[in-house]
């Protein structure tokens, strides 16, 4: 015997793997492929890496259980033979196995994704599904070599073994790419997806070009992270380790997208991974980023805000040409971003004219706690498939760490299977994948781009992976946390598992070295890491913001039209075609519109609004006006769709005057939205973040309904410019006013926005008449001033004559922040009034009213139409006329905590002349904004409209 075989002899009597231990390892291994999470941790590393290594063949086929084929030949002996058999309809036992196997594939095409092995950190037990285990429908190892007829499978074969079967199903929906898509309604979605997935058992075959430019990313992934750790110690950055492969799905998607035909990418997201994206997606240069850490950054702005709620934007190469990518300011406010992104990708698909989505694609990236937990998905997804808010489908990203924040018990974490089950409300297909194989996970985002551009629809990529440090960096997740966190401490890193597998696959020993050596050269020099950054490219659909920038509120802005103007755009949007039967309440409405464009009698408020939208249209700014009930509004006064009554189909029938004003007219979009206010105010704010040129405007039903979208009124409306420099034009319809129905339907929190007014922000407006709102609203588009309008829009006033306009005031004059005293004779006696009561909104009218029934001519009346920027100079001007007059009282319908009172009173005094006292009248103080007895608001009423003449109470001021 040679020394060779005396060495191989002793190492096999030795070795683990050989010698007694041999069966031992062969039935473990049997147990490995059945359910991998049966063995233990150290064998289980041992086995996956074995999966690595190429089969005889050269392909990357897996391994099967052997146990199975040799019990089911060993079954075939004892029956007589090895033969195989066909099973024929004819007998009743095979009949019954072969509607089995059709059940076998339905359960996996179903639930399959159940036994995928998607847990980097294997800490799962594989759950007990029967439906997917063989025998649960009768059969035995007996039965493993029977053909049975899979031509309804995408396979390849007509017929297949049962054995082969199952382990095309177990390939296909058990491995690291788990999918969910047979929930959806539409058959031929569902056969597409059996199609793609089963055709290639959801395996991909990449080049070895292709590996390396996976690995290049994830390298890029772990390296900016390891380098900020080590550069900049203890700084929060809320870091990307263990969620690596997001970066690779993030370049897979663009590149993909590039190919298509997509040709701007807009995308949303929170803080995990941010700054990752930044320099390893968009391309942003590690030296910009390092000055933020080093705070030698430009802080030009009036607030700013943190680094990793940036947004930036660029222009890079791709196959199919270049791709612009906007990554959108975001908040600490979770899954906020995404209606903004939802409107901001819908303005640009409306500029390109482009309705189908098909050169404009959303992605929104999700934290698995987040999509779950937060009500603003539900909404938003609500909204994906509505005429007026479709995007043509939403590639969903979820970074599932499995922690959500700190929870420590999976059972607190949400109340359903995946984080993902959200979407099911719209169909929307699910592929899980497993981060630490990142090829799965660029042919989940193949797949998903190929998905949303063939049905238009939303699609959600789960990768689940794991978060290596904290929830920030000053965290210590081990606290709650301490069993994960042992096998997170014992994982060696996507990057470093994937290096080792092309190793493996004989790509190169040292490339995993030198790719990390290679990017730390780059940091270190603050380079470039995404090629090629296209610098000097501009597509001809970009938006030129300079002539709306550093413009003052005070700039003046022609807003009244012509009179022969007025009279053609009054006959078009009055005029119904024949064809039309309107119903009679809104005949008469349409020809009392009529009149009031011929001068015959004054224009009401419905009418000065829709002749605000005509002229802009005839002019040449797009007009979009959306909320609930926005198409008729809430109180029945706009009717801008008017629908025939003798109509046959649901669909049809229905005419927009506004859209028939002119013949080369910009488009007006009128939408009744779903039952929503946080996602569509949200999607109205990101439409106007990208269209300077479009009237944006979002009504709600009644004012109190802001509430509901208070967080996107909070961190992008109010403050989006001071903290991110973004100018934004919406406008906000908000009825308001306190007229006896209760606390719900009185007011729009006009306090809450008096409170957030600060730094020239936004305007906020109380208008009184229908010149006023034909005024404002004009002025918002034809001033070179881009501020949201926050407008307190009247109920009863829709309808009262005392706040109808002579087509004078229309085809003359313009907004007025102040309105002056209006009853002549007082201001020819200027000199004799003792009182001077200032107000904003409804509660004028009353006043007015309560002046003529006591016959008091000493008194003035002012009215304050801009509340913020409060109008200084139109107010002491006013105020200059009554210089005898010694009180000043501010009169409100609001109770004094609310409304406008605590902020306009130092305004107030510092406009009043020495010894002028200031006193209020309105609402005592109250929990609530309003009462629900109708007969203690008509006290409360009636109390604030005698106080304002009445003996000054309370707190006074006196200058």
């Amino acid at each position: 015997m040679s020394d060779t075989n005396s060495v191989y002899q002793a190492y096999q009597g030795n070795t683990y793997l050989f010698g007694g231990n041999a069966p031992y390892v062969e039935e473990m291994y049997e147990n490995y492929l059945d359910n991998p999470g049966s063995v233990p941790d150290t064998w289980r590393a041992y086995f996956d890496a074995l999966q690595n290594v190429p089969a005889l063949d050269g392909s990357n086929a897996k391994d099967v259980p052997h146990l199975p084929v040799v019990n089911a030949f060993a079954e075939r002996a004892k029956q007589g033979g090895t033969k195989v058999v066909v099973a024929s309809g004819a007998d009743s036992e095979l009949g019954r196995k072969r509607t089995a196997v059709q059940q076998l594939i339905a359960a996996y095409r179903n639930v399959g994704a159940r036994w995928a092995d998607l847990d980097p950190l294997k800490r799962q037990e594989r759950p007990e599904i029967p439906e997917l285990d063989p025998a649960f429908y009768g059969f035995a190892d007996a039965d493993q070599e029977t053909v049975f007829n899979t031509s309804n499978t995408f396979f390849g074969k007509e017929s297949m073994p049962l054995r082969e079967l199952l382990n095309a199903l177990r390939e296909t929906y058990c491995g690291t790419l788990g999918a969910e898509y047979m929930y959806t309604a539409e058959q031929n979605q569902k056969r597409w997806w059996q199609q793609k997935l089963e055709t290639i058992r959801s395996k991909p075959a990449y080049n070895a070009d292709q590996k390396k430019r996976i690995l290049d990313r994830l390298t890029a992934a772990e390296g900016l992270e390891r380098f900020l750790h080590t550069k900049y110690v203890g700084q929060k950055r809320f870091s990307l380790e263990g969620g690596e492969s997001f970066i690779v799905a993030m370049d897979q998607l663009i590149n993909a997208a590039g190919v298509t035909g997509v040709q701007e990418i807009v995308i949303g997201m929170a803080h995990r991974g941010r700054l990752n994206v930044l320099v390893n997606t968009l391309g942003k240069m590690p030296k910009d980023l390092f000055a933020e850490f080093d705070h030698t950054a430009p802080e030009e702005l009036t607030a700013g805000d943190v680094k990793y709620h940036q947004g930036f934007s660029s222009d890079v190469s791709t196959i199919g040409g270049p791709v612009h990518l906007s990554l959108a300011f975001n908040p600490s406010h979770l899954e906020i971003v995404n209606p903004v992104v939802e409107g901001s990708v819908r303005s640009r698909m409306d500029r390109r004219n482009d309705p189908q989505g098909k050169q404009v694609l959303p992605v929104l990236v999700h934290g698995d706690a987040a999509f779950a937990g937060q009500g603003v998905n539900q909404e938003t997804l609500a909204l994906s498939e509505t005429r007026g808010y479709t995007t043509g489908g939403t590639v969903h990203i979820i970074i599932n760490n499995q922690i959500g924040f700190t929870t420590s018990d999976p059972r607190d974490l949400r109340s359903t299977t995946y984080c993902t089950d959200i979407v099911k409300m719209i169909d929307s297909p699910v592929l899980h994948v497993n981060g630490d194989d990142p090829e799965a996970v660029a042919l989940a985002m193949q797949m998903a781009l190929d998905f949303r551009m063939e049905f238009s629809k939303d699609i959600v990529v789960d990768i689940i992976c794991y978060r290596k440090l904290g929830h920030n960096e000053q965290d210590t997740p081990a606290l709650t946390q301490p069993l994960m966190y042992k096998k997170i401490a014992q994982h060696p890193g996507t990057r470093k598992l994937y290096a080792d597998k092309l190793a493996t696959q004989g790509l190169g020993e040292t490339l995993g070295d030198d790719m990390v050596k290679a990017y730390r050269a780059a940091m270190d020099a603050g380079k470039h890491t995404v090629d090629p950054v296209l610098t000097n490219f501009k597509s001809q659909y970009a938006v030129d913001w300079s002539p709306f920038l550093n413009k003052k509120w005070t700039d003046s802005a022609d807003t009244a039209i012509p009179v022969a103007e007025w009279k053609r755009l009054a006959e078009r949007v009055t005029t119904l075609p024949d064809s039309v039967n309107p119903h009679q309440l809104v005949k008469k409405v349409y020809d009392d519109r009529a009149a009031m464009g011929r001068g015959d009698i004054n224009v009401d408020w419905g009418m000065g609004e829709t002749m605000a939208y005509a002229s802009l249209v005839a002019s040449g700014y797009p007009i979009r006006l959306s909320g609930e009930d926005s198409g008729r509004g809430t109180f029945t006064h706009r009717h801008s769709v008017v629908h025939d009554q003798k109509r046959e189909k649901w669909d049809e029938g229905t005419y927009i005057p506004l859209q028939n004003v002119a013949d080369n007219q910009a488009p007006f979009t009128v939408i009744d939205s779903i039952l929503s206010e946080e996602a569509v105010l949200g999607f109205e704010y990101g439409y106007a973040s990208n269209d300077p040129n479009t009237l944006v405007i979002w009504e709600a039903q009644f004012g109190d309904f802001a509430n509901g979208a208070q967080v996107v009124i909070d961190q992008f409306i109010a403050s989006g410019e001071v903290k991110w420099g973004r100018v934004n034009g919406l406008t906000l319809m908000l009825p308001h006013g306190y007229e006896g129905q209760g606390p719900e339907h009185s007011s729009a929190r006009l306090e809450r926005f008096m409170q957030l007014s600060a730094d020239q922000n936004m305007q906020v407006t109380q208008p009184t008449t229908a010149a006023q709102i034909f005024h404002l609203l004009r002025r918002q588009m034809v001033r070179p001033l881009r501020k949201p309008l926050i407008i307190m829009t009247p109920k009863s006033l829709l309808r009262n004559k005392d706040a109808t306009s002579p087509v004078s005031e229309f085809t003359s004059g313009g907004f007025q922040t102040v309105i002056g005293e209006r009853n002549e004779a007082i201001v020819a006696a200027a000199d004799k009034v003792k009182r001077v009561i200032a107000c904003s909104g409804k509660v004028y009218y009353d006043l007015v009213k309560k002046r003529t029934e006591e016959g008091s001519t000493d008194v003035a009346i002012i009215r304050v139409e801009q509340l913020y920027p409060f109008p200084h100079k139109a107010f002491a001007a006013e105020l200059k006329k009554y210089s005898n007059a010694k009180d000043i009282v501010w009169c409100q319908d609001e109770p004094q905590n609310q409304g406008a009172w605590f902020f306009v009173q130092h305004y107030i005094h510092e406009n009043m002349l020495d010894g002028q006292k200031l006193g209020y009248s309105g609402r005592a103080p109250s929990a609530s904004p309003a009462v629900g007895y109708s007969h203690l608001h008509q006290e409360q009423q009636k109390a604030l409209v005698e106080g304002a003449f009445g003996k000054l109470k309370g707190f006074v001021l006196t200058k």
